[in-house]
């Protein structure tokens, strides 16, 4: 069970969702700048991050998992708000991030194989 109080539970939870989010983020930017990179080599020096989508997180998305052992974000939200959180969460913070991933990568792939059936050709 969980150990500590509803603050030190909301507390963790929030921090495992921002560290996870910081570090799906930080592999997005990665593979956007490798496809800037390879792709558009023109455009890869003069990128600049995009301001990343600021969404406020309400503290009462949070609660304790069905064991009782840790603490997340409570999927089974009753309030409204809660519930576009948890969605704008999931769309702008976990499907865009990884479409962004594979489309990059996709990119760097196709890219890759065109040159090496230019250097076939030469």
């Amino acid at each position: 069970r969980w150990l500590f109080d509803h603050a030190v539970c909301t507390v963790y939870a929030f921090c495992g969702v921002l560290f996870g989010l910081c570090s799906l983020a930080s592999l997005a930017v990665l593979s956007t700048v490798c496809c800037l990179k390879v792709c558009y080599p023109a455009y890869g020096r003069c990128w600049a991050p995009l301001p990343g989508l600021r969404l406020g997180p309400p503290l009462f998305a949070y609660g304790p998992e069905p064991y009782g052992t840790a603490c997340c974000i409570t999927w089974k939200a009753a309030s409204r708000e809660a519930v576009l959180y948890i969605l704008a969460l999931f769309v702008f913070c976990y499907l865009l991030p990884c479409l962004l991933i594979l489309v990059s990568y996709a990119l760097i792939l196709w890219t890759v194989r065109g040159s090496r059936r230019a250097v076939r050709q030469h």
